[in-house]
């Protein structure tokens, strides 16, 4: 099969509601103060999934109930006193996050976050996701004002700036977004250039049906950035993933094909690999196939892991990183 092992470097009581407004408000975002010094900004009124939601001073304690706002939180450094630190059957923070989260309360499981634990923190502002909590975003709003975003993957751009409104760290969110384009550009054209234009297909292996990830998912979103292109069967807007059999397995032929293995995948994983099937793709033939980690390139769903991704890329087509 020609399989290479990627692996991602280690990286550095109720208190008075502040929310207001639940029902259909757009996704999109806008602070009430224009910009400048973050601090003084504040009152600010933000505009989110579920409303909304008044702001009264810059937030100095927040928690945030998604493994991917977590680690927005902390790209725009602002002090996440509790989060969510695990995914089903995974558990802690992620090694990359360091001692960012050396004094973060687990205030999980991301099914059912502790409410007590999370009132103890007193924070002064709460992020999550519809698509996540959305039952629980009243009882959330009476523990501090609460911001909601509509879910993490396709939007994960637009949840770091519509953090960054929320925190007062506008400046910071698009600064870190920028530089992220800037260098997702610089390993994406690298790799055009030493490879001919290359398509790339995503595969992941998961405890159910197989599947190869679109433009319109975290990676996709990546690989759209990076200008890299997807086999003629992947590039379809809406669709999230393609769900294959072992039947099935030419739909993830390309150039080049990166697989991703989520726990309970491993059988599935296995299966497919030893399908005479496999061996036919030219991925596989031109010893093309690089497995990666699931943790960065699936579950993160931030700048922090769309870093390693492009570290991964670089690494594989041999071009230089960018950094």
């Amino acid at each position: 099969m020609g399989a290479l092992l990627l692996t991602a470097s280690v990286a550095a009581g109720l208190t008075a509601c502040g929310s207001s407004d639940s029902g259909g408000a757009p996704a999109e975002s806008s602070a009430s103060a224009a910009a400048g010094d973050s601090a003084a900004a504040f009152p600010r009124t933000i505009e989110h999934h579920k409303g909304t939601t008044e702001i009264p001073a810059k937030p100095e304690r927040v928690v945030a109930l998604d493994n991917s706002l977590v680690e927005a939180v902390i790209a725009l450094e602002a002090p996440l006193v509790g989060g969510i630190g695990s995914y089903r059957d995974q558990s802690g923070f992620p090694d990359y996050l360091g001692d960012a989260v050396k004094d973060t309360m687990d205030v999980g499981p991301l099914d059912n976050p502790n409410l007590e634990a999370i009132a103890s923190l007193q924070p002064d502002l709460i992020v999550s996701a519809t698509v996540r909590h959305d039952a629980l975003y009243d009882q959330l709003s009476a523990i501090a004002p609460t911001v909601f975003v509509e879910t993490t993957g396709p939007i994960w751009k637009e949840n770091i700036t519509l953090l960054g409104e929320a925190l007062g760290e506008e400046d910071k969110a698009a600064e870190e977004l920028a530089a992220y384009e800037e260098r997702a550009k610089a390993v994406g054209d690298a790799i055009n250039a030493a490879a001919g234009d290359p398509t790339v297909s995503i595969v992941r292996f998961v405890d159910g049906p197989t599947r190869i990830y679109l433009p319109k998912t975290f990676v996709g979103i990546i690989l759209e950035d990076m200008g890299i292109a997807r086999p003629e069967n992947q590039r379809d807007p809406e669709e999230f993933n393609i769900e294959i059999s072992e039947e099935q397995i030419q739909q993830a032929d390309a150039d080049y094909i990166f697989m991703t293995t989520f726990s309970g995948g491993e059988e599935r994983r296995e299966q497919f690999l030893a399908n005479p099937l496999w061996e036919r793709l030219n991925a596989v033939q031109n010893d093309h196939v690089f497995e990666v980690d699931d943790a960065t390139w699936m579950t993160s769903v931030s700048l922090q892991g769309a870093e390693f991704v492009l570290d991964d890329m670089a690494e594989a087509f041999g071009v230089d990183p960018a950094k």
